[in-house]
């Protein structure tokens, strides 16, 4: 173990603890390989208790991942499989029994998780569960149903903060009582209690042991006060800020490794009371506060927002919210933090989140535009406080805190898919082919989508409790207990299904390029593009015209036809989707990303016509494709993504790269921040943003050991580039490079 002198000072600690994050994620890829997603916390497990395996992600694609060894799920179906609240909470309690426990005496807090629970769960769909009816469709748009999907909605840590974990246990007992026919689910949600109070427990007693042997006296007594304070929250609630952040790392951690979530939601309003019952009782100081923040935030990339408003409308931004963002500058490691801009928010918040992404260059933090949220969410039926209320806590969502069930980022209609059976059925027509009846037959087979999405949602929810139900997010929502009802079906009070449109640039270039190029100018045919296409781009001539095609004023340019078909093709999504419920009954909100599935989205679609070629990415959510402009000019992006926001409360985010030479002085930062506030007031939603070297990036991309702490906003999430695959990579140098 690193020496630290015996008056080690926080920033000390933290560069011993950052120093070490770094190691293990070099261990990390190169044992298991490049991630294509969050960085996430996760440490190997020792190396007498590790096993590689080749695992099925619950996407169906294959991943190499390092299991805990000694440890087996029991199974309760002839798949292979285990599936109901009894079992898979009972095996999860087992998985933390058997967890190793992780302390790093230069910490303030303890635990590191190191098992994915979702590695043990194949199948991850109980196979007597068929939809096959949906499946010929579901393939032939490519989409991504949902069904199956975990977590993606946000807790409500209060309830924690509130009762702990014994507290839960009373709680999960008082209304087992009352429902004893829900006997399975409140055996699932025990046993999930019990399991995080055994991990507690044994990690305490290993900070206990580690103290008696520890010669450097500071560290000697971190221990100890980490072992005391965890044996206290075994089953007690949070007493202390320093609890609190300890606290609430269990149950992320433990959220997590159970299904991949990872919100934490409004983080500053839950510390603000015990920051200010600490502080006036001069138990700690800004310095303390922020260090144990950054232990917290060192362990996971979770979601969070900083500042907005509340449900009254008044703006909750408080000194925690800056040490909150303070803790990730001095970081300097992937985070998920978004800072609320507004016209109410404070704008002193806004300028510290932007001179930090000058500072750090990471990526961190996103912006959130929580105005524009707020006011569509109400076109729902819903109040504007309710709107308000809702926290940021995924790539590019927000949920009300443990009352609002939605399923974000897991359902993707490929707009480029549905685009491509379109034009086939043109050319199987008898009629002569336009954009006019190709736009009617997209229109069709995007109603068709939205149909095949909405039935599978229904699939998902009449079944999801009993295959894999919510147990871990469910300890901390309103509803699941006391009625006996998983979140997923219809514990919680709220749901609202997103839907998200992926591919908006590539289709509407594609149309904008057919009809400048073939119907205005007569310099291609019909016939002559669907042969390009058949022959992606490689026969006779197909290179002129693929370029011919291209070149064509695209989407983000400013005042063009590309222009006018993307905010053709959101409304009539937008439409689509909100203006039935599914099947049973249930809300559909409309949004516009499309994640880390450009590349996966791309390679199921042929050429396409603005010059795209046979599986290459589609375009990135809701930006233009880079290149579309010379200048590349930022407030023309701005201006074209705040004309597509489907507006109904969920979000269709700006990624933008800009280059480091913007001063960073006053001046610099003032425009930045002016960019920022006028995407909004235009209609935008998020922004995420990345303020990055372009040779420094392509130096990483040819060697990424040069650079192994180079953080990049990817998409709605941020990663260590080096961790990345190839494929990946250079996709967001061709981003940011051309921006």
């Amino acid at each position: 173990m690193q020496t630290i002198s015996v008056d080690l000072s926080y920033a000390e600690r933290l560069a011993a603890l950052r120093a070490a994050k770094m190691e293990q994620t070099r261990a990390k890829i190169a044992l298991t390989g490049a991630k294509d997603h969050d960085d996430h916390g996760i440490v190997l497990p020792p190396e007498d208790r590790r096993e590689i395996v080749q695992t099925m992600s619950s996407s169906g694609m294959p991943i190499t991942d390092c299991l805990l060894s000694g440890y087996s799920a029991q199974s309760n179906h002839p798949s292979g499989g285990f599936f109901g609240p009894r079992l898979c909470g009972e095996n999860f309690r087992r998985l933390l029994d058997a967890h190793p426990p992780y302390v790093d005496p230069r910490s303030s807090l303890a635990g590191a998780y190191m098992a994915n629970f979702m590695s043990y769960r194949q199948p991850h769909w109980n196979p007597e569960i068929r939809f096959d009816e949906l499946k010929a469709e579901q393939k032939l748009y490519n989409l991504g149903s949902g069904i199956g999907a975990a977590q993606h909605f946000c807790q409500d840590l209060a309830i924690g903060m509130e009762l702990g974990f014994g507290g839960l246990l009373a709680k999960i007992g008082t209304y087992a009582a009352r429902n004893p026919h829900k006997a399975e689910f409140y055996a699932g949600l025990e046993a999930v209690v019990l399991g995080l109070q055994s991990w507690v427990e044994h990690t305490a007693q290993a900070a206990a042991e580690m103290a008696e042997s520890e010669p450097q006296p500071a560290l000697r007594q971190n221990l100890l006060e980490v072992a005391e304070m965890n044996r206290h929250l075994v089953a007690g609630a949070p007493r202390t800020l320093r609890e609190a952040c300890q606290w609430i790392l269990w149950y992320d951690m433990a959220a997590r490794m159970y299904n991949g979530s990872g919100s934490l939601g409004r983080l500053d309003v839950i510390l603000q009371p015990f920051y200010e019952r600490d502080t006036a009782a001069g138990l700690i100081d800004d310095e303390e506060a922020t260090f144990h923040i950054a232990c917290l935030l060192l362990r996971d990339t979770a979601y969070l927002q900083l500042g907005g408003p509340d449900a009254g409308g008044h703006d909750v931004t408080s000194r925690v919210s800056y040490l909150v963002l303070e803790a990730a500058h001095r970081l300097k490691i992937p985070a998920n933090v978004g800072v609320a801009v507004g016209e109410s928010t404070d704008p002193g918040l806004l300028r510290r989140g932007v001179e930090i992404m000058f500072a750090d260059k990471t990526g961190i933090p996103k912006f959130l535009g929580v105005d524009v949220t707020a006011r569509d969410f109400t076109k729902n039926g819903y109040s504007l406080g309710q709107g308000y209320a809702r926290a940021y806590a995924g790539c590019h969502w927000s949920s009300i805190p443990g009352r609002e069930y939605t399923l974000n980022d897991c359902v993707k209609i490929n707009f480029a898919a549905v685009f491509q059976v379109a034009w086939g059925e043109l050319f199987e027509s008898n009629s002569a082919p336009s954009s006019d009846a190709l736009w009617q037959a997209f229109e069709r087979h995007l109603e068709r989508a939205v149909a095949v999405i909405a039935t599978g949602l229904d699939v998902h929810r009449e079944n999801m409790h009993q295959v894999f139900p919510e147990l871990v997010l469910d300890l901390l929502c309103h509803g699941p207990i006391e009625s006996g009802e998983d979140a997923s079906h219809g514990g919680v009070e709220f749901t609202n299904l997103c839907v998200d449109g992926s591919a908006l640039a590539t289709v509407a270039d594609s149309f904008a390029a057919i009809e400048q190029r073939v119907e205005l100018e007569g310099r291609l045919t019909w016939a002559e593009v669907a042969a390009h296409l058949r022959d992606n781009w490689g026969g006779p001539g197909g290179e002129r015209a693929r370029l011919l095609l291209k070149s064509t004023p695209r989407y983000g340019s400013g005042g063009s036809r590309a222009d006018e078909w993307a905010v053709r093709i959101t409304q009539a999504f937008t439409r689509l989707v909100t203006e039935k419920p599914t099947p049973a009954g249930c809300r559909m909100i409309p949004g516009l990303f499309s994640w880390a599935n450009t590349i996966p989205m791309g390679k199921a679609v042929g050429a396409t016509p603005n010059g795209r070629r046979v599986g290459d990415p589609i375009s990135h959510g809701s930006n233009p494709d880079p290149g579309f402009r010379k200048d590349g000019a930022p407030t023309a992006m701005a201006v074209a993504i705040a004309s597509v926001q489907p507006g109904f409360g969920n979000t269709a985010p700006m990624q933008i790269e800009l280059d480091p030479a913007i001063s960073n002085d006053r001046e610099g930062v003032d425009a930045i921040c002016n960019l920022i506030q006028t995407h909004f007031r235009l209609g935008g939603t998020q922004i995420n943003m990345n303020i990055m070297d372009a040779e420094k990036v392509r130096e990483a991309h040819a060697d990424p050991s040069k650079y192994p702490d180079l953080v990049v906003r990817v998409t709605g999430f941020s990663a260590y580039f080096a961790s990345l695959s190839p494929e990946f990579r250079q996709l967001v140098v061709d981003r940011m490079i051309a921006e």
